[in-house]
């Protein structure tokens, strides 16, 4: 390794950079040839650390079939519970649905591309999608070609072993959107009105996921045969209504204590790592909880990482980026 860890300089001179460094294992992604030599910890089949009260909240809440509210500080886990229960469970790709201030009901549902359809029926030669009839010979669009069932539509389709919905940051959304989930929630059923006044009976329509995976709706209906793992998650932004909280299982994530996070260290960074960043463990420990400040579990690991790998030769001047407040907004 060059004894000058930056790739970047600022100056004018070009450098072709032929070794390009190895990613922390949390930024690997799927496309183009996978590293190897990644500890074992690191597999598919890595634990989630969790403690045995908060596993008993989620086995609670797959036993009553209820959505699962998971709040807590950003970086403790929140999001990545949803795919470890997929994952030891074998409940297959996780259904994500993100929320944010324009989220609506009706997008977690399905969507409807009306305007894509009326285009190629005019092209055809009808100008009404809606009329009965069709000129001689000429074939009518199918709708399921304009029919894309959302993560919440996909995740309602009628199955004896559910699929896991996470719907991401609810607390960013509109603030009625809670209220609206409420009926779907308690029902497992909606309807899609653009299905349901055809006169046909069944529908072939695409869901979310990869490829042109379709399923068939009849009579517009959608129920479930076993109501999904639903884990929506908050970063406690703002309070949700009674009502909804009542239908939920509520889990409030801590943040980890000593032993939790060199188990999640030693998870994705090996075990050998874990035992090298036991300073780094206790002063991220000391930043967070004596001097307050707003720090994620995956700053201490970016901070383990740089350590140990050697990619950033003088760590001491990266020391203050990488264990940043998250409350810090000076420029």
């Amino acid at each position: 390794m060059n004894r000058d860890w930056r790739l970047f300089c600022g100056d004018a001179e070009p450098r072709p950079v032929t070794d390009w460094p190895a990613p922390p294992p949390w930024r690997v992604f799927t496309g183009g040839e996978a590293p190897t030599g990644l500890p074992e910890e690191q597999g598919p089949g890595r634990r989630y650390v969790i403690s045995e009260t908060d596993q008993d909240i989620v086995n609670t809440a797959l036993h009553l079939h209820r959505p699962l509210l998971v709040t807590g500080r950003p970086g403790t886990g929140k999001s990545s519970l949803a795919r470890a229960v997929a994952r030891q469970l074998c409940l297959g790709d996780v259904l994500h649905w993100p929320v944010n201030s324009r989220s609506t009901l009706a997008e977690g549902l399905y969507r409807y591309d009306a305007v894509g359809r009326l285009r190629d029926a005019s092209l055809t030669g009808r100008s009404d999608p809606h009329a009965d009839v069709m000129p001689s010979g000429v074939t009518e669009p199918d709708i399921g070609d304009y029919l894309r069932l959302g993560p919440l539509g996909t995740a309602l389709l009628p199955r004896r072993i559910p699929r896991v919905l996470l719907i991401d940051e609810l607390d960013k959304g509109d603030v009625d959107l809670p209220n609206d989930l409420l009926t779907v929630f308690e029902e497992g059923t909606y309807e899609i009105p653009e299905l349901a006044r055809l006169k046909s009976a069944t529908a072939q329509v695409r869901v979310t996921g990869p490829g042109d995976e379709r399923v068939s709706v009849i009579d517009g209906r959608v129920t479930c045969g076993t109501f999904p793992v639903v884990v929506i998650t908050s970063n406690g932004e703002r309070d949700f209504p009674p009502a909804f909280l009542r239908r939920c299982v509520r889990l409030d994530l801590k943040q980890p204590n000593a032993e939790q996070l060199r188990s999640i260290v030693g998870m994705h960074l090996g075990t050998d790592a874990a035992a090298r960043a036991e300073a780094l463990i206790e002063e991220f420990l000391r930043l967070r909880d004596s001097e307050a400040r707003d720090l994620a579990t995956d700053q201490l690991l970016n901070a383990v990482h740089l350590r140990v790998s050697g990619a950033a030769t003088d760590f001491d001047k990266v020391r203050e980026t990488v264990f940043r407040s998250l409350g810090d907004t000076d420029d």
